[in-house]
C-alpha cells in the first residue's frame, strides 16, 4: 500500500462518522493518535490550534550527549502542543533500534526522528513507516538510500576534512596520531574517518598509527585508548571521531596527566569544561543544541504536508583552546 492510499483509507474512516453525526467532529479533530501523511504524496492538512501530534525520537544509545537535544526538543514540543516519545538502547544496539521503530509504527505515531546506527539495515524499516503514512527524518547520521524525508546534521565527509585541517595546523604537517571512533556500521562515523584520512594522506605527512572502534561502549573506549597509548607512547595527538571517544580521552588525560593534543566531535558541557581545563585541544560542533528544535519543527512540517529540504544543514564550528599542549 502506498503512503497516499494509506492516508486516503484513514481519511475515509475519519470522514464517514463525521457525515453521520456532526457531534463527533470536534472529538475527532483533537485525536492525538491520528497519523498524518508524508508531504511528498499528499496536500497540506489544515489543523486547528488544539491539534496535538505524537512524535517519536530514537537515539542510537543512552548518553548525556543526547540530553541537550531532548531538552530543546521538549521545549519546542511544548510550544507546538506536541507529545514526544523518546527511546534509546542502553548502548549502541541495532536490533533494539529496529524494535523501537516497529513499536512506534504499531502505535501509529505522527512522525519519527531517528539517528540510525546502520544506514542500510534501518532503510527497510524507515521505508515501512513512510509507506504506512508516518513521516521519518534522520539526524546526526543519515540513511540516504531510505525514503526518509530529510537529514538534519552536517556533511560528515567535510567534517572529517576539517578535522584533518585542524591536525595539520597544530602538528605543522607531520606527526603521529591515534584515532578512535564509534560504531563501525554508522554512516557518519565512516564518513568522518574517510574525510580525515583523505586529507591527511593527500595533504600532510601525518601518520595515523591506529584506528579503533568503541561500538558505542564507554568502557571499551577507555580500554582501547589506554591500550593504544601503551602501544604507541610517542604519539603526538589523539582524535575521537565520536563523543564517546572524546569523553574517554578526558578521563585518560586527567588520570595520566598527558600533555598531548586531543580532538573530538560534539559540544557538551563536559567537553566545554575539558577545553577550558586543557584536557581537550579542540572540538568540532555541529550546533547540536539546535537539533531538538529542528527535529520538532521538521516533523510538524511533515505531518502537515509541507515539503522538506532533503538536507537540513546545521553547519560546523570549531571550538578551541588550541595552543601548545
Amino acid at each position: 500500500m502506498t503512503a497516499q492510499s494509506a492516508w486516503r483509507n484513514r481519511l475515509l474512516r475519519f470522514l464517514l462518522p463525521v457525515a453521520l453525526l456532526s457531534v463527533i467532529l470536534s472529538g475527532c479533530a483533537n485525536d492525538a493518535d491520528s497519523v498524518s501523511p508524508p508531504p511528498s504524496t499528499t496536500p497540506p492538512i489544515v489543523t486547528s490550534a488544539a491539534t496535538a501530534y505524537t512524535f517519536g525520537i530514537i537515539y542510537p544509545m543512552t548518553h548525556p550527549f543526547y540530553e541537550t537535544i531532548t531538552r530543546t526538543a521538549e521545549k519546542a514540543a511544548a510550544e507546538s502542543n506536541v507529545r514526544l516519545v523518546v527511546k534509546a538502547p542502553g548502548e549502541s544496539n541495532l536490533e533494539q533500534q529496529i524494535r523501537m521503530m516497529e513499536t512506534m509504527i504499531r502505535q501509529q505515531v505522527d512522525g519519527i526522528a531517528i539517528d540510525p546506527i546502520d544506514a542500510n539495515a534501518l532503510a527497510p524499516i524507515i521505508d515501512k513507516a513512510v509507506n504506512g503514512g508516518i513521516p521519518v527524518i534522520c539526524f546526526e547520521s543519515d540513511s540516504p538510500a531510505s525514503k526518509r524525508l530529510t537529514y538534519i546534521g552536517t556533511n560528515n565527509l567535510e567534517s572529517g576534512r576539517r578535522m584533518g585541517e585542524s591536525l595539520d595546523k597544530l602538528l605543522d604537517g607531520s606527526g603521529m596520531v591515534l584515532v578512535e571512533t564509534g560504531t563501525r556500521r554508522t554512516l557518519s562515523m565512516d564518513q568522518r574517518l574517510e574525510g580525515m584520512l583523505t586529507y591527511l594522506n593527500n595533504r600532510t605527512k601525518i601518520q595515523v598509527l591506529e584506528v579503533r572502534y568503541n561500538e558505542g561502549s564507554e568502557s571499551r573506549a577507555l580500554r582501547d585508548l589506554e591500550e593504544m597509548i601503551d602501544a604507541h607512547p610517542h604519539f603526538d595527538a589523539f582524535v575521537g571521531l565520536d563523543f564517546v571517544s572524546g569523553s574517554a580521552s578526558i578521563l585518560v588525560w586527567k588520570a595520566k596527566g598527558l600533555a598531548r593534543y586531543a580532538f573530538t566531535f560534539g559540544l557538551t558541557p563536559e567537553i566545554q569544561e575539558a577545553i577550558r581545563n586543557g584536557q581537550l585541544t579542540s572540538v568540532l560542533s555541529q550546533h547540536e543544541e539546535e537539533w531538538g528544535t529542528r527535529i520538532v519543527e521538521r516533523l510538524v512540517d511533515a505531518a502537515e504536508g509541507r515539503q522538506l529540504p532533503p538536507f537540513d544543514d546545521t553547519g560546523l564550528v570549531e571550538v578551541s583552546g588550541a595552543g601548545d599542549p
